[in-house]
């Protein structure tokens, strides 16, 4: 090593690293609504509870493309329970390598978040950096995925794992969960009723 300086592939692997945690936020408002951001609440707010998360997976070990794909246009993929489309998004995924966090949708919370994301009332839903897919659509799915560069075919390292499937909403913790049953009933939200197994008002 010459000069002092990191040769340029360990440069490149410790910038992404650097880029793919970020700080969340979590706040119990006077009403007892609970909020999650990326932004710092009010400073009206006393508690706040912060956790340092990773934005997408890491990408140590990965090809330069694929790495750049990953840091530029992350894919998170939204799911629920017996979805057969939801299992297809997966599989397209899986098959063409790329890595994607998972978010299940299972409670009105869960679905609060999905409408934070851009989401709708159809599942799966991907977000692919800026883009955003609704319900899955192979070709679709495919053009955007290649739009944000990711290669046609896997290059991700064979013991490469997916990070496990997580609510879309994080639940609070018991003492939270406490204080936010002895708030008064929020106002009814304006689902539709649930069909078959899909969360209030989805489709498939």
């Amino acid at each position: 090593m010459k000069n002092g300086l990191l040769p340029l592939s360990l440069l490149i692997t410790l910038l992404f690293s650097a880029n793919a945690h970020a700080q969340l936020y979590k706040w119990v408002a006077p009403d007892g609504k609970i909020t999650y951001s990326d932004t710092p609440p009010p400073s009206s707010i006393k508690k706040v509870e912060e956790k340092a998360l990773a934005t997408g997976p890491s990408t140590a070990g990965f090809p330069f493309e694929l790495a750049q794909a990953v840091k530029t246009s992350p894919v998170t993929l939204y799911t629920t329970a017996k979805c057969e489309a939801c299992t297809d998004a997966r599989n397209l995924l899986n098959t063409r390598g790329v890595p994607y966090t998972e978010k299940t949708v299972s409670s009105n919370d869960d679905i609060a978040r999905l409408k934070q994301a851009g989401g709708d009332r159809q599942l799966p839903f991907a977000t692919i950096g800026s883009q955003k897919q609704s319900g899955f659509n192979s070709e679709l799915w495919d053009t955007a995925l290649t739009s944000a560069g990711y290669p046609a075919s896997s290059q991700l390292p064979k013991s490469y794992r997916n990070p496990a499937p997580e609510p879309a909403a994080p639940k609070p913790k018991a003492a939270e969960a406490r204080a936010a049953d002895n708030q008064p009933a929020a106002t009814p939200t304006d689902t539709l009723p649930a069909t078959g197994n899909a969360p209030p008002g989805f489709r498939f």
